[in-house]
């Protein structure tokens, strides 16, 4: 079928193809900057459709985030051209035509309405359609359950399949819950993440710093990938001209060292690709040593280093891990104006669990319910529940 073509608003050329990715985006994580990676990687122009807070509640249940925080979320991915706010839950033909898209991307996992249908069955049936690959090992679903465990295991592998229970299948996995309903959806269950050069490639930029640029040096934990993280790195990117900005993150037990509780909720590899997702960043290093010293400032010709308002943490020899900056008159606190953190979003979660809880079946329930007549198609050595 040949799409017809349209006009961008933004553009002036006329054959400039440009697409409605109509999703949720509660807790926004790398899996959907991926799938809106994939999407722009299909044309010139992404539009992004975001669901309002009334809307995520009638479909899905509470949402972690409020619809002003998503939306500034999502204009933070660097793929993303444009949004709409308030977008609707059901995909239609007037909606594409309306923001001048051929057509609508989603991944492959299955969305449906309150009622079970799928909310994109009418630009399906017209054509209207394109599919991205899901990225495994990461859900919303997935990530508030880590918090609600709040057990430090959670991002180890081995040990993360012995608490859960899960039996490791081939192509996903299945969470062996006796409380659960029969059988479990391979879009909703915990699998595992596991990364690759291809995957960091995709995500960086891969641009080096060029003469001019003034390369800021910021470090932490940037965990569950929000809009406190989002403000902080916007107000870095405005404190030069030409910023490249250089994200330090912390190893898994760094970060537990400092933060404590089940702290990580995200793995190093979630992490920097969540941070890599964002366009005020230019490079990640992965791992990155607890104290800005020496080294690591003359290595990168770091101009200047930034700190939020949050508290800073004594190393482990009880020193300042600014102490080399601070003596160079390169280091600088700043306020993005915005104090959530993540010990804020896992407050949210916890304060609304019961909610959440329900949440998280009644999803899984309508999945499954989509699935079960399609049995036949799953992976044949999928485990099976009774």
């Amino acid at each position: 079928m040949v799409l017809p073509q349209y006009t961008c608003k933004k553009h002036s050329s006329t054959k400039i193809l440009s697409y409605l990715s109509i999703v949720v985006y509660d807790m926004v994580h790398y899996g959907h900057s991926n799938q809106l990676r994939q999407a722009k990687a299909m044309g010139d122009y992404l539009v992004v459709g975001v669901h309002t807070d009334e809307e995520i509640s009638k479909h899905k249940g509470p949402p972690v985030f409020t619809q002003a925080e998503r939306y500034k979320m999502i204009r933070a991915i660097k793929w993303v051209d444009e949004i709409v706010e308030g977008a609707p839950y059901v995909t239609t033909l007037e909606t594409l035509d309306k923001y001048n898209c051929d057509f609508c991307v989603h991944g492959d996992d299955i969305t449906l309405t309150v009622d079970g249908k799928d909310t994109y069955d009418e630009v399906k049936r017209m054509g209207r359609y394109r599919e991205c690959k899901r990225t495994q090992g990461v859900s919303t679903t997935d990530l508030v359950g880590r918090m609600l465990l709040l057990t430090k295991s959670h991002h180890i592998t081995k040990r993360s399949f012995e608490y859960f229970g899960i039996c490791k299948c081939k192509t996903f996995s299945c969470i062996l819950s006796p409380q659960g309903p029969k059988g479990h959806s391979p879009w909703t269950g915990v699998s595992q993440f596991l990364q690759t050069s291809q995957k960091i490639i995709q995500f960086a930029s891969g641009k080096e710093p060029q003469p001019g640029d003034t390369i800021i040096y910021v470090a932490g934990a940037f965990d569950l990938f929000h809009i406190g993280h989002v403000d902080f790195l916007e107000t870095v990117h405005k404190q030069a001209e030409k910023p490249y900005v250089i994200v330090g993150l912390h190893f898994d037990q760094e970060v537990n060292r400092y933060k404590g509780k089940n702290y990580p909720i995200m793995n190093i590899h979630e992490r920097t690709l969540s941070v890599l997702a964002c366009r005020y960043v230019s490079e990640v290093v992965i791992g990155a040593p607890y104290a800005v010293g020496k080294d690591l400032l003359d290595h990168f010709k770091v101009d200047l280093v930034c700190h939020g308002k949050t508290e800073v943490f004594p190393d482990t020899d009880g020193t300042d891990p600014y102490t080399e900056p601070k003596k160079r008159g390169v280091f600088r606190i700043l306020d993005s104006g915005n104090n959530l953190t993540s010990d804020d979003i896992v407050q949210r979660i916890i304060e609304n669990r019961l909610q959440f809880e329900a949440r998280n079946q009644k999803k899984e329930a309508k999945e499954m319910a989509v699935i079960e007549p399609n049995k036949s198609k799953l992976p044949p050595d999928c485990c099976k529940t009774s």
